[in-house]
This record gives structure tokens, C-alpha cells and sequence, in this order.
């Protein structure tokens, strides 16, 4: 089982993550979603396409574009399409 946790607050926990580039993608089904919020920031990879990001939120305590995924991703990324991964911080293991 992985779980992303900042703060103390568990975002995510899933048996069936996805690992790319050394980063955990979790299924939506493994996120608490109600603590992420939409961000205007995007990015765009070569290999997997548009990026969305999601400030996470623990508390009082935001967490600016610590979280990410790819909506529509190319198809040799299909296999992470809506999983959501995190960085700046937040602890995956």
C-alpha cells in the first residue's frame, strides 16, 4: 500500500499505483479529492502530454501546485490518464 501524506493529512492511499518517472500516480479512487484544489497552472511534457495541477490543502496549510495529472494524456501515457501524483513535499512511500 502507498500513501501521500503532508502535514500529517493523508491525500492518498492505493495498492494500485502507477510509477513513471519515479513518481507514484494514484488512481481517483485513492485520493481524498475534497483535499485538492484546482489550480490555474499547467505544463506540458513530450511524453505525456498537458499537465493540470491541484494546490493540496491539510488544515490552514496550502500546498501551491503539489499535485498533478494528465486529463488527456498521449497514448504512450494512456496508462496514468486522471491519476494524480505529488511532489513539493509531499510524502509518498
Amino acid at each position: 500500500m502507498v500513501s501521500a501524506i503532508w502535514k500529517d493529512t493523508t491525500i492518498a492511499t492505493s495498492d494500485e499505483t502507477v510509477i513513471v518517472e519515479g513518481n507514484h500516480y494514484f488512481p481517483p479512487s485513492g485520493v481524498d479529492l475534497s483535499l485538492l484544489e484546482m489550480s490555474p497552472h499547467t505544463s506540458v511534457c513530450p511524453i505525456k502530454g498537458a499537465a493540470r495541477f491541484f494546490h493540496v490543502r491539510a488544515g490552514d496549510a496550502l500546498n501551491v501546485n503539489a499535485a498533478w495529472t494528465y486529463p488527456a494524456p498521449t497514448p504512450d501515457a494512456e496508462g496514468i490518464r486522471d491519476y494524480i501524483a505529488f511532489w513539493k513535499g509531499v510524502d509518498v512511500a
